[in-house]
């Protein structure tokens, strides 16, 4: 395997999609696999999750992860399946968020095979989890948390550095030097002037560049604030209910604390704020033991978790559910796919007076996606339900920076770039972003599709 001074790329997933991302590097007989995530949103998608990735997985040295979101270590459960035994390394935060959320994404799995099986409508029999809570705990057992801003000696002449990239609690961009050549792996970069996170941390060289295109078409809306508060008042009027999808990590932290503070601030009517989310629980854990990392004071996270009511038991959502008064309930998850709000979901979609809220990324294929293109009628668990509520979206809440925050992120890098990849977009945000470079920096960057092996002298 080992050809001298040449590395091999083998694009694995977040090729054309946001969504799996997994980037293969092979030099000096090393394979290291930047990224373990599982693919979301189009159903062609997410069938190649049960498909092991064309690779001979016993054969990877070392697993490297920028962050803890489910696109970027869902699979990690099913490598170690596979026969993956070696170090999977990240900083302490992200591998904490890695385990709430591998342990959340096999109790659901579990969940809705046992639920397909009661109910008889998955053409499987029996329907089986993609992995279970036992696959998980085989899976921490590789976990080696890592310090930010120190280089590791990963083996002879490849080293690796961690640094801050502010798009969830520990999220990395990752510096790989191979040889004399350094790989820079953004990851998910988040946005300069974020209320919970600091500002990301820039590279300063990058001889190939992986660099994430999420937002690459899009500028964020800048009156964040104001429309949240008249969505908010629109459907107080109607005295309904507000159902807001959220994504565990970062989003639901941040929703918490907007709207606390918004109420604090007497900016939006006096009315009850629920957070429904396990794992939403155990992330608000995580800022806790990791205050360096965001910008919450303690008070702060302690104040907004006693003015806002946490549901803990299954049998309080769906008794909150019942109840008609108006009211404020985040719960995961962020694009629809599942999670507790598909409960609420049941119980309000053909209801005109209640409002679904959108707030971040909705991919391909995802129930969130489907109502933001006007769906009339979702599947759930099975069954169609119209939706009749009002459906409102506000992109500027996402953790992804938008074209002009990426074309910034890439302004401290002093020479070009020899190779550019444009991964983890969809087409549309790959080729904006991928042009918006040309136009700004004079480089020529390539969109790799899934699959794609490029060879690097």
């Amino acid at each position: 395997m080992d050809k001298g001074n040449e590395i091999t790329i083998h694009f694995l997933g977040a090729a054309e999609t946001v969504t799996g991302s997994k980037y293969l590097i092979t030099a000096f007989g090393k394979n290291i696999l930047i990224d373990c995530g599982m693919f979301q949103g189009l159903k062609e998608l997410r069938l190649q999750n049960w498909d092991y990735p064309p690779i001979n997985i016993p054969d990877i040295d070392v697993v490297l992860l920028t962050h803890g979101h489910l696109d970027h270590v869902g699979y990690l459960p099913r490598l170690v399946k596979g026969g993956f035994n070696k170090k999977i390394m990240a900083v302490k935060p992200t591998l904490e968020v890695a385990k709430i959320i591998l342990e959340d994404s096999a109790r659901i799995q579990e969940e809705d095979a046992e639920r397909a099986n009661r109910g008889g409508y998955s053409k499987h029999k029996p329907a089986l989890p993609l992995y279970d809570l036992d696959d998980v705990e085989k899976t921490l057992a590789h976990f080696y948390p890592q310090q930010l801003d120190k280089w590791i000696e990963l083996f002879d002449r490849i080293k690796v550095r961690f640094r801050y990239n502010g798009h969830i609690i520990g999220a990395t961009f990752i510096e790989l030097v191979i040889g004399d050549k350094t790989l820079v792996f953004s990851g998910d970069i988040g946005r300069k002037n974020d209320p919970l996170m600091r500002s990301p941390e820039q590279p300063e060289k990058a001889d190939i560049l992986f660099i994430e295109s999420t937002y690459g078409d899009r500028i964020h809306s800048k009156n964040l604030e104001e429309k949240l508060i008249s969505i908010i008042q629109e459907a107080h009027k109607k005295f309904g209910t507000i159902i807001i999808p959220g994504f565990a990590v970062e989003r639901i932290q941040l929703l918490m604390f907007m709207l606390w503070r918004l109420k604090k601030e007497k900016s939006i009517p006096d009315i009850p704020i629920y957070m429904d989310s396990p794992m939403g629980r155990n992330i608000l854990d995580t800022f806790k033991n990791n205050m360096e990392w965001h910008k919450l004071t303690m008070n702060e996270c302690d104040s907004m978790c006693k003015d806002i009511t946490l549901v803990q038991k299954m049998e309080e959502t769906y008794a909150l559910a019942a109840k008609t008064h108006p009211k404020i309930i985040i719960a995961g998850s962020g694009m629809a796919s599942g999670g507790r709000v598909l409960t609420y979901f049941q119980f309000y979609l053909a209801n005109p007076t209640a409002t679904i809220l959108l707030a971040g990324y909705q991919a391909e294929g995802t129930r969130g996606r489907k109502m933001l293109e006007g769906a009339t009628e979702v599947k759930l668990y099975g069954k169609v339900y119209e939706v009749k509520a009002t459906v409102e979206n506000i992109e500027g809440l996402s953790a992804h920076a938008d074209q002009s925050e990426l074309i910034d992120w890439m302004s401290k890098i002093k020479q070009k770039p020899e190779q550019i990849f444009v991964v983890h977009g969809e087409k549309k945000g790959a080729e904006g972003l991928q042009n918006k470079m040309k136009e700004v920096y004079g480089w020529d960057s390539t969109i790799p599709k899934l699959y794609d092996i490029v060879e690097i002298k």
